[in-house]
């Protein structure tokens, strides 16, 4: 009742507290004008007492008598009234007796009231629930700073009057502002509300504006040059440290030196098969890097002049590329990487510099020091597509080499049967009569390259390209019609479309039949080794998720299918089991490595993003780019779940726990990623830790796999060795294994439960390893264990003990 009748009398005053804090909360304080301010504010205090009298005037004290009375009225008879009572006669009969017993059993009955201000019927606009949200919103999305500002400029509008009042028997009033440059993105400063010799710090280039408004007023200063034409609003631009007096009021002021900015490159890293050029760099500036870009030039004296070089080069503009930088945040410190496939460019493949060169806010500039390096770009290795981009680069380098290009060209079209497809020559005799002609124009000229390169990439890649390229264009078209809910029939038919265009795809890797030159260059990237069979036991698992209705499921593996196949190499029928030993594991462990270095980065960046907010004061609000960091996050997940199908070990016990570490770094990254969108960027945090340390766990798994797989093949090679010796009996191996009580095939590699775990005794599951070629997916055999532990726990006969446990693998898989 005190809860209801305080309610009732104070809500008003509560609803126009929450309105004034989320006013100072947001910013609106502040942006009011100094003119209208002080008058608003006296509206809002009057309002404030109004509120705060009328409450107290209607709020009364509740007394005993009153919370009985409140109490009995909600029990049928009124007991507690009744007990009171006295009866005028036969007070102690048998009947008033029974009365009083009816009386005590319905009071023992009480219970308490639940309270009820009925403030609907005395607010009926809801004004309380408006004010209700609106302190809501401003504690989730309101900063400090904007408070700050907002009894600032309450403060000022109060100094400003008795600084008038004070001055008034010395002379006219004044206001002044300094205002720092926009990118340094510092706010403004009332000098008014400065307290008396306090020093007055500026970033170089600040405006400083003073408005006087008497003709008596005096300034005078040395900081900088005055701007501005109107004697009574004087602006001061401030360049230099000094001072600034007006009326008696002296300010010592510190200008604060701009500097210029700093840009590193990094290392580059190693040749990439594709061609692209990964160019890291570091760039810092006091506040913040404005643009920067990169800028290459040919190095002319390290180039090799002879064959088609020896001749003086056209000249060329320098190429000047743009360095990624944050779309937003904080551009004090930026660490990014420019990749840019430059394979089509003249100089690819050639020596050249480069310079990195970053600008700030006032156009200052830092420059690295030019870094010597051979422009990256794609390396052709069969002998005709070389020689035609042999022939392309001496045209682009100068038209000087027109005739001694068509003498090339006709030498490799001579007697083209069997060496040279009938289009393909029609199109490069073509191109010796253009050479051959009395001009070549640059048109023409960058026309013939464009050309020259086309037909280089189809005879290196035999169509490779466009094959993937027509597998990639029916994934999207699936994926598309998957999302946007398309009949079965259509399903079905791009289902199949995407079939074709797989197998085509396959085929080529196939007919290729040896590993690509270009891997020499890819050492630390992860190569996936699969065989045909494999690839259709993927899409025939895509159909049947299809066919189930779990198009989601579907979605998500049909992405993973078509980056899976982006790099691939396939192997003939089963004869890849034999080399799934250290050369797969280091691939895995160089992957794991580069994931991992990708999730510290990111916890870096989300760990910046959380510093920025907490110097702004605006700690607990979603961040501007959350959707990028949280996009990233599911990068990376899906990316360690690919990863962690590719690892070798299955069944032993290394392995499994690699796999398991890696499971638990991947929960804890969707657990990151979420956090990310929901702003928890302490939470996010946390799981990103907990994910870098399953995921450095899960590495340490697999290098203890790699060692004990070294250990056997060293032993095999010793076995081998002694067999070819007479009279050494051969499989000794095979009686250990049988005395030690541990099953093992005649191959050497373990038998495995259904549960992926090595058998004691004799078994009778041989397996190979691979999880693919064993005939039952591993993912098949989970959703069978999962359905099992469904069936049992719903069976009512078990114990409560059985179904308790049930349920909580339930809860966890």
């Amino acid at each position: 009742m005190v809860w209801e009748r305080a309610a009732r009398a104070f809500w008003p005053l509560a609803g126009l507290l929450a309105c004034l804090f989320a006013a100072f909360a947001f910013g609106g304080v502040a942006a009011v004008p100094s003119a209208v301010l002080p008058w608003l504010a006296g509206v809002a205090l009057a309002a404030l007492l109004a509120a705060a009298i009328w409450g107290g005037l209607r709020y009364r004290r509740v007394g005993e008598a009153e919370a009985i009375g409140r109490l009995d009225r909600t029990m049928p008879g009124r007991p507690l009234a009744a007990l009171r009572d006295r009866a005028a006669i036969g007070g102690e009969g048998a009947l008033w007796q029974a009365h009083l017993v009816q009386m005590q059993l319905r009071a023992a009955e009480a219970r308490a009231v639940r309270p009820d201000a009925d403030l609907a019927r005395r607010d009926p606009f809801a004004l309380r629930l408006a004010s209700l949200v609106a302190l809501v919103m401003a504690l989730l999305f309101g900063g400090a700073a904007q408070m700050g500002q907002g009894i600032s400029a309450i403060a000022a509008t109060i100094n400003r009057p008795l600084a008038e009042s004070e001055a008034g028997a010395d002379g006219p009033g004044w206001e002044g502002w300094a205002e720092p440059p926009a990118y340094t993105r510092r706010p403004t400063i009332y000098l008014n509300a400065l307290p008396e010799g306090e020093m007055l710090e500026l970033p170089k280039g600040s405006v400083v504006s003073f408005r006087l408004y008497a003709e008596t007023t005096n300034l005078t200063h040395d900081i900088g040059p005055e701007q501005g034409e109107d004697a009574r609003a004087p602006e001061i631009r401030a360049e230099q440290s000094g001072m600034i007096e007006v009326s008696g009021r002296r300010f010592d002021v510190t200008v604060l030196p701009d500097r210029p900015p700093v840009i590193r490159a990094g290392s580059v890293e190693a040749r990439r098969a594709d061609g692209r050029m990964v160019q890291p760099f570091e760039a810092e500036d006091d506040h913040g890097i404005v643009s920067a870009n990169a800028r290459i030039e040919l190095d002319l004296p390290q180039v090799t002049r002879q064959f088609g070089l020896a001749v003086a080069p056209e000249p060329r503009e320098a190429l000047s590329l743009d360095l990624p930088l944050p779309r937003s945040g904080n551009r004090s410190d930026v660490q990014g990487r420019l990749v840019e496939d430059l394979s089509r460019h003249p100089w690819a493949n050639m020596p050249v510099k480069l310079t990195l060169r970053a600008i700030d806010g006032i156009d200052q500039e830092g420059q690295a020091a030019p870094t010597q390096l051979v422009l990256p770009g794609r390396r052709f290795f069969d002998p005709l597509a070389a020689a035609l981009i042999e022939l392309r680069r001496d045209l682009l380098w100068s038209r000087q080499n027109a005739g001694r290009s068509a003498e090339i060209l006709r030498a490799v079209t001579w007697q083209p049967e069997g060496f040279v497809e009938e289009p393909l020559y029609l199109q490069l005799r073509g191109a010796v009569r253009m050479l051959e002609s009395d001009s070549l124009s640059e048109e023409a000229r960058d026309k013939l390259a464009e050309a020259l390169w086309k037909a280089a990439v189809l005879i290196e890649d035999g169509g490779l390209t466009d094959a993937l390229e027509r597998m990639k264009q029916a994934q999207e078209k699936l994926s598309e019609a998957i999302r946007n809910g398309a009949s079965p029939d259509e399903i079905q038919r791009l289902m199949n479309e995407l079939k074709e265009a797989t197998d085509a795809y396959t085929q080529m890797l196939a007919e290729q039949g040896k590993e690509d030159p270009s891997e020499r260059f890819t050492q630390n990237q992860q190569r996936q080794e699969i065989t045909g069979d494999q690839i259709q036991q993927m899409m025939d698992e895509i159909q049947r998720l299809m066919n189930e209705g779990r198009m989601a499921e579907a979605q998500q593996l049909l992405e993973q299918f078509n980056r899976m196949m982006e790099n691939l190499q396939v192997t003939q029928g089963q004869g890849g089991e034999g080399r799934q030993g250290s050369g797969q594991g280091n691939q895995s462990m160089n992957g794991l490595a580069d994931t991992l270095r990708e999730q510290q980065r990111l916890s870096d960046e989300a760990f910046r993003e959380m510093q920025e907010q907490f110097g702004q004061g605006e700690l607990g609000n979603t961040p501007e780019n959350a959707d990028e960091l949280a996009r990233r996050q599911r990068e990376l997940r899906e990316e360690l779940g690919q990863q962690r199908g590719l690892l070798p070990g299955q069944g032993s016990e290394p392995g499994d726990d690699a796999r398991q570490r890696l499971d638990d770094a991947g929960r804890a990254m969707e657990d990151a990623e979420q956090a990310l969108r929901d702003g928890d960027l302490g939470g996010a945090l946390q799981r990103q830790a907990d994910a870098i340390q399953s995921m450095r766990e899960g590495m340490r798994a697999l290098g203890d796999l790699l060692g004990q797989d070294g250990q056997r093949r060293r032993a095999g090679d010793d076995r081998e060795g002694q067999q070819d010796q007479p009279g050494q009996p051969s499989g000794p191996s095979g009686e250990q294994d049988r005395q030690s009580g541990s099953a093992t095939p005649r191959d050497g590699r373990p038998m495995l439960d259904p549960l992926g775990r090595q058998q004691p005794g004799n078994g009778n599951v041989i397996t190979s390893g691979d999880p693919l070629s064993e005939g039952t997916d591993p993912a098949a055999r989970a959703r069978d264990l999962l359905d099992e532990i469904r069936r049992r726990s719903g069976e009512r006969e078990r114990s409560q003990d059985e179904r308790d446990y049930l349920g909580r693998l339930l809860d966890r898989f």
